[in-house]
């Protein structure tokens, strides 16, 4: 990938997504992100900001139409949520859960089916964020059960699109950005929101054109499933 690549960064208004579009612009990377509000104040100036939340299907349909004609080097589905704070599945309500698989599963899954027509054939790279908690071998304790189990299924959802993004040898990644500062990962995390979006960016553009689906961290570990 070179100067002229471009990526799409969908759910981009603060932490990781925002670290993301920061790291793509300042390597000189041509950036459309997301929002479901108003665009963050510390953006890039060049990035081209979009409205849109991704467990609206009407808004998911504009936003494609917007973007119809345009080919991207790199989707990155980063949208999600951290769900009920007692992350118990006896206390959850029925909308808690609705809402929790609904943002972190089947929504990130349709908007990259439906985006994919808009990636590079051969050396374009979809990616969808997921969790190391999402893995039964790397998870073993069950820590923080909801939110786990709803990136274990958005991983298998992910594997579901595998056989559309091999039409055109596309990579596909499943990607954990580590334990990092955020909203969700709080000020105890091990890593800044710079160091992880920085190892995100470099795997991203080592992986393309390597084809298949991959469940990788930051820093390039192949990670059980």
């Amino acid at each position: 990938m070179n100067m002229s690549s471009s990526a799409l960064i969908i759910g981009a208004s603060r932490g990781i997504g925002l670290g993301i579009v920061k790291q793509l612009s300042g390597r000189g990377w041509q950036v459309a992100a997301t929002s479901r509000g108003t665009s963050p104040k510390d953006s890039p100036a060049s990035v081209k900001w979009l409205t849109a939340d991704i467990n609206d299907q009407v808004q998911r349909q504009a936003l494609k139409d917007q973007l119809s004609g345009h080919q991207f080097d790199l989707i990155f589905i980063n949208a999600g949520v951290y769900g009920p704070a007692h992350q118990e599945v006896t206390q959850a309500s029925d909308h808690d859960i609705f809402s929790l698989f609904m943002t972190n599963t089947f929504s990130p899954v349709r908007c990259a089916s439906e985006l994919l027509p808009l990636l590079k054939p051969q050396t374009g790279v979809l990616a969808l964020m997921t969790s190391q908690l999402a893995s039964l071998n790397e998870n073993s304790s069950a820590t923080y059960p909801l939110y786990a189990a709803s990136k274990a299924a958005l991983n298998m959802l992910t594997r579901g699109l595998l056989s559309e993004t091999q039409l055109k040898n596309h990579t596909l990644l499943s990607v954990h950005p580590g334990w990092v500062q955020t909203d969700m990962g709080g000020k105890n995390a091990t890593l800044t929101i710079e160091e992880s979006t920085d190892g995100i960016t470099k795997q991203v553009m080592a992986w393309s054109g390597k084809g298949g689906h991959h469940f990788i961290d930051y820093s390039g570990n192949i990670l059980k499933w």
